[in-house]
């Protein structure tokens, strides 16, 4: 006779994002929490149980899980959920891994108090970061298992992040070296479109196609040095062993003001300014400016409130480091890694404003200069294991990084499978990133399709997705043939019109009813066929 053995009950997989000594302390939590309704369990599953605590963030059961959407809609959608589902919902909904998580496992990680920093969602800003301290107020208010955070005049106590492997996480960057730029932009083009070239070989770093490099920023010189005078204060002054330009320069945000200095400014100024300074630290726009103030311009905009150097720093964010897809092959490209970054660069009211890390990237950084780095793995975003299968690819701009990296990893494993690449941007003459690149790739029979759309050549404008329309019986039959499908680029806009090309090829070559049609695309994502990396 058999015997019948229990296996062991394992409650947090291995691949969470939690320390091996989190993940024992959460399986036995759980377990005693759960008790026998979960006997032979594997897994800790997102749905309730008779015994369970709330439940936690899961993409599978979360219709604010859209990028496009605002966050009143989102929050609304959620507002009978759990816990850790409201704080999902008040992600920026990208799973771009920016914070080093998807939106659901950073949402679970706050509730489960292995993640207290409310900060780390780059795309949502400042409004996922208000919404997060008041589902933090709220939960504490009610007794719920959120982050511990300290009331007004307290002060948190700083709790330090848990290092990861060396080179693999955004806490524990490498200096690699900065070895070139290139311009993609030919004469002509509105943008400036950069390829840049990274040296890995002193480094620990591995990656796969699909996966992003995180990269530590400088500010731009010429503004540190403007808030310093605008302060008042001397650039060399030393805080906690550092000068105030350095600290200035790589390890706080100049970027939007956060609430904490309008908090600041508020105390040095009465009246109307404290009044508008205590608005805007509410999230509140009393002059209608609130969205271009960065640092600087709320210096500006409160002249006469001037603070001490070492408290103004306390009021800042630290500078966060930026993502940007790979757009190389480690089978091809050995022992580097590139990206395509867009140098940001706009005028608001008389002065320049510049992208942190794109011009950093773009203008400032000297060859041969080491940079910090760390690769962050894809969340959902790689080529089929099958190489036989087909790939239809979509990314304007500089959404072609990853497809680049495809396209190479796909000639460099001389993979059977087609490759169809949607590509667009402004001009065709200024503005067709990698031309010779994919010609090449075509000749060589490794693109099999290359479809353009140039929205400013012409009379009409023409993006990818009307591409996706006009070729759309094509394309059917590719998807229908189990092809992968694979976007890149803008999160709010440019994706969610592709999903909706995709809706109308089958509708109108599929034969599907409007339901079935938006059933397809999302059958489509639950297979892992359709995949995006968008921001």
């Amino acid at each position: 006779m058999t015997q019948h053995v229990t296996p062991p009950l394992v409650l947090i997989p291995e691949n969470a994002p939690f320390s091996p000594d989190q993940r024992s302390w959460l399986s036995g939590y759980f377990a005693a929490l759960l008790g026998p309704a979960v006997e032979g369990a594997t897994a800790l599953a997102p749905g309730e149980g008779p015994s369970t605590g709330p439940k936690l963030a899961d993409n599978d059961d979360a219709p604010w899980h859209d990028p496009s959407m605002p966050m009143t809609d989102r929050m609304d959608l959620a507002k009978d959920k759990s816990e850790p589902q409201k704080l999902m919902a008040a992600m920026a909904q990208q799973d771009c891994g920016q914070c080093g998580y998807n939106c659901a496992d950073y949402a679970n990680a706050i509730f489960l108090k292995s993640e207290e920093r409310l900060n780390l969602c780059q795309p949502g800003g400042k409004e996922t970061l208000r919404m997060l301290k008041r589902l933090d107020e709220e939960f504490g208010a009610s007794g719920g298992a959120a982050p511990a955070s300290k009331g007004a005049g307290e002060t948190p106590e700083k709790k330090e992040p848990e290092l990861g492997p060396l080179g693999f996480c955004r806490e524990n960057p490498v200096e690699a070296t900065f070895l070139s730029r290139t311009r993609l932009n030919a004469p002509g083009g509105e943008k400036e479109t950069w390829h840049i070239e990274i040296d890995l070989r002193d480094t620990p770093i591995t990656y796969e196609v699909g996966d992003s490099l995180g990269l530590f920023p400088a500010n731009a010189p010429a503004l540190v040095d403007a808030v310093i005078a605008e302060l008042g204060a001397r650039p060399e002054r030393k805080i906690s062993g550092k000068t105030l330009r350095d600290r200035l320069m790589t390890e706080y945000a100049l970027g939007a003001a956060p609430d904490n200095l309008y908090q600041l400014l508020s105390l040095l100024t009465a009246g109307e300014a404290r009044r508008k300074a205590q608005a805007l630290a509410a999230g509140e726009d009393p002059d209608g400016d609130a969205a271009h103030l960065d640092v600087l311009g709320a210096l500006h905009k409160f002249p006469g409130a001037r603070p001490d150097a070492e408290v103004f720093l306390e009021a800042l964010d630290e500078l966060q480091p930026r993502l940007y897809s790979i757009s190389s092959s480690p089978k091809m490209d050995v022992g580097r890694v590139s990206l395509t970054v867009d140098a940001v660069r706009y005028n608001h009211r008389s002065r320049l404003r510049l992208g942190v890390a794109s011009t950093h990237l773009g203008e400032r950084i000297p060859e041969q200069t080491k940079v910090r780095i760390y690769l962050q793995k894809a969340h959902g975003f790689a080529l089929p294991e099958d190489l036989s299968k087909d790939v239809v690819m979509c990314g304007p701009g500089t959404g072609i990084a990853p497809f680049r990296a495809f396209l190479r990893e796909r000639a460099a494993t001389q993979a059977p499978g087609r490759n169809w690449l949607f590509y667009g941007h402004q001009r065709q003459a200024s503005d067709f990133f990698y031309k010779d690149e994919l010609n090449g790739l075509k000749d060589d029979k490794v693109l099999t399709r290359l479809s353009l759309a140039w929205s400013r050549d012409g009379t009409e404008k023409t993006y990818v997705q009307d591409r996706m329309r006009e070729n759309g019986a094509e394309l059917w039959k590719w998807l229908e043939g189990g092809a992968h499908f694979y976007v890149c680029g803008d999160a709010k806009r440019m994706a969610k019109d592709v999903e909706r090309a995709i809706i109308d090829v089958a509708a109108s070559h599929g034969g599907k009813n409007p339901d079935e049609a938006v059933a397809y695309l999302a059958a489509l994502k639950k297979a892992g066929r359709y995949q995006a990396d968008v921001y």
